[in-house]
């Protein structure tokens, strides 16, 4: 596609209402006449289409089944009968605008990060229904600064697809949450507090064999596995100084974390080789492995100067080649490929119609 077909002299001419996502445009270089996804932004030459699937409230963390037929994901819609983030199903294809997609989580408490098990029939989420059914307070500001809480009271459970808890896989005092699963669909990694720190760990997907992966101070977590399941990437804040290092052990103490400043390292699935992949500065997030394994894709505010927007990025393994691949001018989080590579799902504020609304989109994807 031509640059000059983004331009400002091009003539766009609306022939569908606000709700459609395909706009006829005029390219004043050429006369001619096409029809564009409006969804797609300027210069986001990885998408061939893209499609919203949710209509309101915060969607997030959106996990391909292993036959890539069905999403998993997390939603505090309000319309849809929930007080804080549970977790929903949708099949692939199935957008959710004016019904409410089935519930796979209990409705108590509040959970976060689901995954399917490589049958297509269960999902493993972590959730805090057994500290308390109702959702736990959400402090996301202190002395000024952005916080995230870790609360104590998330374990790790197995549901079918109809929301029954048929096994509790973490039963240990502390924050057991971030569970995602291996595409060789033997291990799962998750972060925990057990040790004191927010390290890493793998066990099998029965819950036994737990081994600590990670050991050094910091928040480690938002984990995924190489394709071929012997690597893994995650964020990581590994505070330095003195300063912030006394900074990050009290907010700890109090069930907090400050996720301003986090980098990307990459290791095998047995911790060794560790490595850190970026050094960009601000957050760097939401890493996903590209279907090649040669790359992974990001959320990360570094070209910000005021901690918005994030947007997707791809880099090498060897660090090298950082591409940028949305260009929002709010937020792009949360990127999963299909496990045939061909599609993406991801997180959005575009087209929310300038609410604070983050829905899914997914994208058929160009390499």
């Amino acid at each position: 596609m031509k640059s000059t077909f983004y331009l400002l002299s091009l003539l766009f001419v609306i022939t569908t209402s606000c709700k459609n996502e395909k706009t006829k445009v005029t390219d004043a270089d050429s006369g001619a006449t096409k029809w564009v996804d409006t969804l797609i932004y300027p210069g986001e030459k990885h998408f061939k289409s893209l499609k919203q699937l949710t209509f309101g409230g915060d969607n997030a963390e959106a996990y391909w089944s292993f036959d890539d037929k069905q999403l998993v994901f997390q939603s505090n819609n309000e319309k849809w009968n929930v007080s804080c983030d549970q977790m929903f199903l949708m099949n692939v294809g199935e957008t959710w605008e004016t019904e409410i997609p089935p519930m796979v989580s209990t409705g108590k408490g509040r959970t976060t990060c689901s995954y399917f098990l490589p049958d297509n029939k269960h999902i493993i989420y972590a959730s805090t229904h057994l500290g308390d059914s109702v959702c736990p307070e959400t402090p996301l500001r202190k002395n000024g600064k952005y916080i995230w809480p870790i609360y104590d009271s998330y374990d790790i459970f197995v549901a079918d697809l109809d929301g029954n808890i048929v096994k509790q896989l973490t039963n240990e005092p502390g924050y057991d949450a971030e569970p995602t699963v291996s595409p060789k669909g033997d291990k799962i990694v998750f972060t925990s507090t057990r040790s004191g720190d927010l390290e890493l760990y793998t066990m099998n997907i029965d819950g036994t064999d737990i081994k600590q992966i990670t050991n050094e101070l910091g928040y480690d977590g938002g984990a995924f596995f190489s394709p071929d399941g012997t690597k893994l990437i995650f964020r990581s804040s590994r505070p330095k100084t003195e300063a912030d290092i006394k900074e990050y052990k009290d907010l700890l103490a109090e069930g907090l974390v400050q996720p301003t400043q986090m980098e990307l390292y990459i290791c095998n699935a047995d911790g060794s080789d560790l490595r850190q992949l970026t050094n960009l500065g601000n957050a760097n997030w939401s890493p996903f492995f590209h279907p090649s394994g040669e790359k992974v894709i990001f959320s990360s505010n570094f070209e910000s100067e005021r901690g918005f927007p994030f947007n997707l990025y791809m880099i090498d393994l060897d660090g090298k080649n950082l591409e940028r691949i949305t260009h929002s001018k709010t937020f792009d989080a949360f990127p999963v490929f299909s496990n045939d590579g061909k599609k993406l799902i991801f997180s959005s504020n575009r087209n929310n119609d300038g609410t604070r609304d983050t829905n899914l989109f997914i994208a058929e994807w160009i390499d």
